[in-house]
């Protein structure tokens, strides 16, 4: 079980997480070894897709990291971490999994018995025990803005119901620290998530045999910083803090970079 190293930036500090974790010792050390890089596979969460990731991986491809960013299909647990599965058994060497929000259930449950994951990194996710569910988490303590008030439902099938968030609240919910110029682009392209994922319990978790790492967003309006700080600290991530809304991997890709950096080495 690794160490907690929660409030690193407690209080007001300035967010400075980019120039703790990437300092040119680390680089360095980096740089002079002769071992592979790690794989790092970029997981995208609901309301999102893999382009949320393109400000990190840009960054991490500069420093030489191999990488992929699949399509998370968002359909629910069982079946997008059986779908994430099985692109994890198609990559060799080790591998680092990152998650965004409803794409840590995914890579909790997609890690566990794959023995080439070497490190599980969250930002602003959502990190289950067995049993537990998406909802759970995101009501377990209070601040989440993310409400039937605003969502709008799609039928995409007989009984089924995709939900999105409404435009009114995607900036201040879900990426308040962007402009509503990139806001507004975001919001039309989301990616819907199948309702039914809410009430999906999790299965046994990754995170109890693999090494985590966790970056909470203290402006989340999505998922609440607290229930954050309770997931990284009962998995036993090292654990920072950024100040920056549910999208810290677009709006701080520097930060989020340097930590996946810290975790695949």
């Amino acid at each position: 079980m690794t160490t907690t190293r929660r409030g690193l930036l407690a209080g007001s500090a300035a967010v400075v997480v980019g120039a703790a974790l990437d300092t040119p010792t680390a680089q360095a050390h980096t740089a002079g070894s002769s071992a592979p890089k790690p794989t790092v596979v970029l997981v995208h969460g609901a309301f999102a897709d893999a382009s949320g990731w393109n400000g990190v991986a840009s960054r991490l491809i500069r420093d030489g990291y191999p990488l992929i960013a699949p399509p998370n299909p968002l359909r629910g647990v069982a079946s997008d971490s059986a779908y994430l599965a099985t692109v994890l058994a198609t990559l060799s060497g080790p591998l680092v999994l990152v998650a965004h929000s409803y794409g840590g259930i995914v890579v909790t449950n997609a890690a566990t018995g794959n023995p080439n994951v070497k490190a599980l990194v969250y930002v602003d996710a959502f990190v289950p025990d067995q049993g537990e569910t998406l909802q759970g988490l995101q009501t377990k303590y209070p601040g989440s803005r993310i409400n039937e008030t605003a969502l709008d439902f799609r039928p995409h099938g007989e009984g089924l119901l995709d939900a999105y968030i409404k435009k009114e609240y995607f900036h201040d919910v879900f990426a308040a620290d962007l402009p509503r110029s990139a806001t507004d682009l975001m919001w039309a392209g989301q990616r819907p998530a199948d309702t039914r994922a809410l009430g999906e319990p999790s299965g046994p978790p990754a995170w109890k045999t693999i090494p985590s790492w966790y970056l909470v967003g203290r402006d989340d309006q999505v998922l609440p910083p607290a229930a954050q700080r309770f997931m990284a600290h009962r998995a036993g991530a090292h654990t920072y803090e950024i100040d920056a809304s549910h999208v810290a991997m677009i709006s701080q890709p520097t930060a989020t970079a340097a930590l996946i950096k810290r975790a695949a080495r």
